[in-house]
């Protein structure tokens, strides 16, 4: 009888204490709050839209050059080798300036990103603390760090909104 209660009260503070550690730690998808957040779908937007014309633009001077290629094979037999050199030179260095044009979008829009992405961060650590104080969470994980979890820990949902009422948009100029 002795041993009997022994293990019943060994289960009953196992399992108290599993739940207790269990109602203290939760995950957020990282990814699906700065993705799906007001700010966040904002500022991949406006990226998009830059990139987009950034795109169209370059595309354009492309073309541009190529019909100038064109143009230039076409009269390689009615001018001289001189002045057939000078326009290959000169359209050697718009490919040059256009390959570096790209990189320059690219590069911009790649750090315009990651300032996004930073200032999201930084905005979203002190909504995570608070909302651990509010609810006596002592850890949050992030989701793509756990293998298998039940979905009652992932508090996703409730960091999304918040960060939705605290930061409405992130200035990219």
């Amino acid at each position: 009888m002795k041993s009997i209660k022994i293990i019943l009260f060994t289960l009953f503070v196992f399992f108290s204490l599993e739940n207790k550690l269990l109602a203290e730690i939760r995950y957020v998808d990282f990814k699906y709050v700065l993705n799906e957040s007001k700010a966040g779908k904002e500022a991949q937007t406006y990226l998009k839209k830059r990139l987009d014309n950034g795109v169209k633009n370059l595309k354009n001077k492309e073309k541009a050059i190529q019909d100038e290629e064109k143009d230039i094979i076409k009269q390689k037999k009615l001018i001289s080798a001189e002045e057939y050199k000078k326009k290959v030179m000169a359209l050697r260095k718009k490919v040059s300036s256009l390959q570096t044009e790209r990189s320059k979008l690219l590069d911009s829009i790649a750090k315009q990103r990651s300032k996004a992405r930073t200032e999201l961060l930084k905005t979203l650590n002190p909504i995570i603390k608070d909302y651990m104080k509010e609810k006596n969470i002592r850890l949050v994980l992030e989701k793509k760090s756990i293998l298998l979890a039940d979905e009652k820990l992932d508090i996703t949902k409730e960091i999304t909104d918040l960060l939705n009422k605290k930061l409405k948009s992130i200035k990219l100029n």
